[in-house]
């Protein structure tokens, strides 16, 4: 199939252009938001192209993967026809949570996908037809060394995603062990402590960093689950978590240790910071949970199925 969808989220795109299909990209002059074209710090096959919005016109496209509310109407603006869609629903619902309405809940000619089943259970997703794809992650191999008894943290906008991110925790956190933050927007932070940060680095790059550090802290209060947290577990380190969200489905007791209390969280990064080969094993069998759960085999093929239904149904 042609398939056209925004470059949007980069890790998640990065798995979804991994199957046997042609993927197109928007292009706009600036680049900017709805024309980012094709990933440069992401590796990308070449089934994807990017092509300048105002030639979309001409592509014979298939089916549409839609990650915001707003695609619906510029797709069609700009492909001048509607083309058989699905909704991918990345993130938790916002505001008041238990009563979060899904931009997409009145219709019933676009089904949505939800990346967890936490998404799922928590978007009142109305007459919308919704189902859920897993992630996928394209493994990068076991390059845990763990040779530095540091943290490793990866998070975009640290400052902006505050309390959603839990950066306000990373000064208890580095108190405890010194940390590093990998991301975007990351040399904006300020963390007391001994700390360093990573500014945006090609994402083989940041792996071959994250994993010479000891362990991998996630520290998100409110994310459907964070693509970061299954790629350091498929590097081989050990976790540690706070209990929210999807996490808690992902991260199995002998990878890694989840909780609320910051406390416990605590101890477990000096814990592992203290012992590499506790460490170690930790982080074996983290990488183990993650290829068997999130394997980039079993995300294509439910996404070839589900692509497959909808423009057969038209």
């Amino acid at each position: 199939m042609r398939v056209l969808l925004w470059h949007v989220h980069g890790s998640w795109t990065t798995s979804f252009v991994q199957g046997g299909h042609e993927y197109v990209v928007p292009l706009t002059p600036d680049r900017g938001p709805d024309g980012r074209g094709r990933a440069r710090t992401y590796p990308w096959p070449d089934n994807v192209r990017e092509v300048p919005w105002d030639r979309l016109r001409e592509e014979p496209v298939d089916a549409l993967v839609l990650q915001r509310p707003h695609e619906i109407e510029l797709a069609e603006r700009w492909l001048g026809r509607r083309v058989p869609a699905v909704y991918v629903e990345h993130n938790t619902p916002g505001g008041d949570v238990p009563r979060t309405r899904h931009p997409l809940a009145d219709r019933d000619d676009i089904p949505i996908v939800h990346v967890t089943h936490f998404n799922r259970l928590m978007w009142d997703s109305g007459r919308a037809l919704t189902l859920v794809i897993e992630h996928g992650v394209v493994d990068p191999g076991h390059l845990y060394t763990g040779e530095l008894a540091r943290v490793g943290v990866v998070v975009n906008e640290p400052v902006r995603r505050t309390r959603v991110a839990g950066t306000d925790l990373l000064p208890e956190f580095a108190r405890a062990v010194p940390l590093d933050v990998f991301g975007m927007k990351v040399t904006d932070l300020a963390v007391e402590g001994p700390y360093g940060t990573f500014e945006d680095l090609p994402q083989r790059e940041m792996h071959a960093q994250l994993a010479r550090r000891r362990v991998y802290l996630h520290p998100y209060r409110w994310t459907s689950l964070g693509l970061s947290l299954i790629e350091a577990m498929t590097l081989g380190m050990p976790v540690v978590a706070l209990a929210t969200t999807e996490a808690v489905e992902a991260v199995p007791p002998e990878a890694g240790v989840i909780s609320t209390r910051t406390d416990t969280l605590t101890e477990a990064l000096r814990a592992f910071a203290a012992d590499p080969a506790y460490a170690r094993q930790a982080g074996k069998a983290a990488r183990a949970a993650a290829l068997a759960r999130y394997g980039l085999g079993r995300f294509l093929g439910d996404w070839d199925r589900t692509l497959a239904e909808i423009v057969g149904g038209v």
